[in-house]
């Protein structure tokens, strides 16, 4: 038997502020795409943006359903509407920020595995790293090089 470990890279900004202004900006339209999230059941807002090749900004926010399967998160929204309204762009960053109803997150969340599954289908689609940035409400920004630093023994088509 053997035994692997795998471990990732992430780069911690204490706050908002001392992220690159680009970066800054990315996040603020993902923050705006939040305040518009659908949730009336978990009270859990998400927003994403992501800066594509072609100078675009796609957003997307978490589109609750009281049939739980039938909504849809901000990540998958957002990467799903760019790749269908600029199919040629490349995605050169996603930003990430949460909000609770009922206490204020203080700490990046990550997306979930689906929304991870989704960003590295079009991460090995363009065969270029897609930096993503995630916050809480307030607090730390966790950034990490690639989507597939976030999903580790990644499915691919290599597989079909």
């Amino acid at each position: 038997m053997q035994k692997k470990q795998l471990a990732i890279a992430l780069e911690i900004y204490a706050q908002e502020h001392e992220l690159p202004a680009e970066v800054a900006a990315l996040m603020q339209e993902a923050k705006k795409a939040r305040a518009n999230a659908y949730t009336p059941y978990s009270k859990f807002k998400v927003g994403a943006a992501i800066q594509l090749s072609n100078g675009e900004v796609v957003t997307g926010n978490n589109q609750e359903n009281a049939a739980y399967p039938s909504g849809m998160c901000a990540e998958r929204t957002a990467i799903y509407a760019a790749g269908a309204r600029f199919p040629e762009a490349q995605i050169k960053a996603i930003a990430i920020c949460v909000k609770a109803h009922n206490q204020i997150i203080s700490q990046p969340a990550s997306p979930c595995g689906a929304c991870r599954q989704a960003m590295a289908e079009y991460e090995q689609k363009q065969k270029t790293p897609i930096p993503v940035y995630f916050m809480g409400e307030t607090g730390p920004v966790y950034k990490v090089d690639a989507v597939l630093d976030l999903l580790p023994l990644a499915f691919d088509s290599s597989f079909l």
